[in-house]
């Protein structure tokens, strides 16, 4: 009888022992239900971990430099880099797909640059339900970070459009007409950037805005026929502004088309070697830098600081800059456009 009750008790406690190593089996694997610390042992362990960074878009070069930035933090943190985006910049279901992708393909982690700041909503959520973080960059994500994505690591645009549309001003003088060259519906950063410019423009009332709600396009060709199509308008103008390097660039081709370039004051945004030499040329008077570098950078690092078990902010401002042919030459803007 004594020997058939430790039999009994034995086998109940072998039970016991298998379970619990099997939920511990399961908290290690980074599941839903993972502990930060377990989290944290995952990253820290032998596995590399494996980051899915993907743009807006591949073509232009602002894009390029936000590579290079994540990928020199791969490097420089001993992470895989594995970089993914569509071709081009309008590709709303191509961008959704790369993400649930690389949701199924279970990476470690995701940094996007959302192409639209609602329609990405879906595959963020199931991203981060099924344990693998996002940091979005770039261009806002509704929702809360901390909660719906990790952290918001960006220019801050607002403030960005703010002191184009400051520079405008100054270089009209506080008075005449002026052209906004939008980028396209959906781009919380191009959103944020126009409506800073805006609300500039308003507080000069001898300013008209005269086209103000007409949008280039995701291409630089899309811009330039846009700007085309508004030639009439713009030949009144003293003074325009766009918000990102296609359309700036787009617009750019269209003055030089009509012998225009140097003529109207113009304002553009991105750092670009095209577009620096077209300050350079006084064909623009002032660009809006952002530091794409450091952008790319900054959100793989944050990225990898969370799933090493880490506390991180909720944003990471990654700073701007006007670059006039002035302050060209400085070290800072210099090293800015080294970069």
């Amino acid at each position: 009888m004594f020997r058939s009750v430790l039999i009994s008790a034995c086998c109940v406690a072998m039970v016991l022992a298998l379970g619990c190593k099997g939920e511990e089996s399961n908290k290690s694997k980074g599941g839903q239900g993972a502990t930060p610390e377990a989290r944290k042992s995952e990253a820290s362990s032998d596995k590399k971990l494996r980051i899915a960074v993907i743009p807006k878009g591949t073509t232009h070069v602002f894009w390029k430099s936000v590579e290079a930035g994540a990928k020199k933090a791969g490097v420089d943190l001993g992470v895989e880099i594995i970089w993914k985006g569509p071709l081009k910049e309008n590709d709303r279901d191509n961008q959704i797909r790369i993400v649930q992708q690389f949701v199924s393909d279970g990476v470690s982690g995701i940094v996007l640059a959302p192409l639209d700041d609602t329609a990405l909503q879906g595959p963020v959520k199931s991203a981060m339900e099924k344990s693998i973080p996002v940091v979005i960059i770039d261009s806002a994500l509704k929702g809360e970070a901390g909660k719906d994505f990790v952290s918001f690591v960006a220019t801050n645009n607002r403030k960005a459009g703010s002191i184009g549309g400051e520079q405008l001003a100054k270089l009209m003088g506080g008075k005449g007409k002026a052209v906004l060259l939008r980028y396209t519906v959906g781009s919380a950063s191009t959103d944020e950037r126009e409506i800073g410019f805006l609300e500039v423009m308003a507080k000069n009332p001898d300013i008209n805005m005269i086209v103000k709600d007409r949008y280039g396009g995701a291409t630089v060709g899309e811009a330039q026929k846009e700007a085309m199509n508004l030639l009439d308008k713009i030949k009144e103008a003293n003074g325009i502004f766009c918000p990102n390097e296609s359309s700036t660039f787009g617009m750019l081709l269209a003055l030089r088309q009509n012998n225009l370039a140097g003529k109207i004051k113009f304002v553009g945004f991105d750092a670009t070697p095209l577009l620096v030499d077209a300050l350079k040329k006084s064909e623009v008077e002032a660009l809006v830098a952002q530091d794409p570098t450091k952008m790319g950078y900054e959100g793989v690092k944050t990225l990898v600081a969370q799933l090493r078990g880490e506390k991180v902010p909720p944003a990471v401002d990654t700073g701007v800059e006007l670059i006039t042919r002035d302050n060209l030459n400085t070290p800072a803007i210099q090293k800015l456009l080294a970069e």
